[in-house]
């Protein structure tokens, strides 16, 4: 294929993905029109393969026609890396740093923003937990697969990650036999309904929602990297929003506010975890 051939089929490609998104958001409602290109790419290639389709227009008919469809693509584009305490270090900065803060309050609202299947926010339930936190505390996990939510909701991980996990709870300052809070059933490791009785789980897009509380802390931690700066722009407008003053941010490693329209809102906290606190 010589260089012209490949600039041709570059332009097609990007028109069917620019007419398969546009699609979905008329047909659908979901809008991943500014999610970043390289994901995209990606993502709809590996749906059309495993589709047993020829072309991206191939996979917009069966989208069209085949809700099941959908909801798999839908499952392709949600972010699910995660794991119990992930990156130990900002749990033990929470900790912390964010747990004094905290105590005053007479009651707390922290919505935990793209929970994928949940660990981290049972990661946070445990935390609070062990802190004397978690009684006058309500989670909001919001995602946009609502797969995922279900998953969450089950409260039932591989048990075979236990160990992992353990090292992670360890390492983020846990204070107990992490083994407490689970039973093992089989091949699954089962976590205590107590962990979940003031979580609640709903399905939200970062995309098109708008916000639906003031939260004292807002955990929205390695979503924002798979969107556009314009998408960026706007989920950071609605976060801030959605956050009382005096409120926390916390952000994934790899993000930070730094180049917002944003910034002079917040003032830092700690600049390795990424956690900001609103002063405006």
């Amino acid at each position: 294929m010589n260089s012209i051939e490949r600039h041709v089929n570059h332009e097609l490609e990007a028109i069917e993905i620019d007419l398969l998104l546009e699609g979905i958001y008329r047909y659908y409602g979901f809008d991943f029109r500014n999610y970043a290109v390289p994901f995209l790419n990606r993502r709809i290639w590996n749906r059309v393969r495993a589709e047993n389709v020829s072309s991206i227009s191939g996979l917009q008919e069966k989208i069209f026609h085949d809700p099941s469809v959908m909801k798999r693509l839908v499952y392709d584009f949600s972010i699910n890396v995660t794991e119990m305490f992930r990156d130990p270090s900002f749990f033990f900065s929470f900790r912390t740093k964010i747990v004094p803060l905290l105590r005053d309050c007479s009651a707390i609202r922290i919505w935990h923003a793209g929970c994928s299947t949940g660990e981290e926010v049972y990661s946070m339930a445990i935390l609070l937990h062990e802190e004397g936190l978690y009684e006058k505390t309500r989670i909001y996990a919001t995602d946009i697969n609502e797969n995922v939510l279900k998953h969450a909701q089950a409260g039932e991980f591989p048990l075979q990650r236990m160990q992992l996990y353990t090292r992670n709870y360890l390492a983020a300052g846990g204070i107990r036999s992490f083994s407490e809070y689970y039973t093992a059933k089989n091949e699954n490791a089962i976590f205590h309904p107590f962990l979940m009785k003031n979580v609640v789980f709903a399905q939200h897009n970062l995309a098109t929602d708008r916000s639906f509380n003031e939260f004292h802390v807002i955990i929205c931690r390695n979503v924002m990297i798979y969107f556009n700066k314009m998408l960026q722009n706007r989920v950071h407008h609605l976060l801030h929003e959605s956050l009382s003053l005096s409120g926390i941010l916390a952000l994934g490693s790899k993000e930070g506010i730094k180049f917002t329209s944003i910034a002079n809102s917040y003032e830092e906290v700690d600049s390795f975890e990424k956690v900001y606190r609103k002063i405006k």
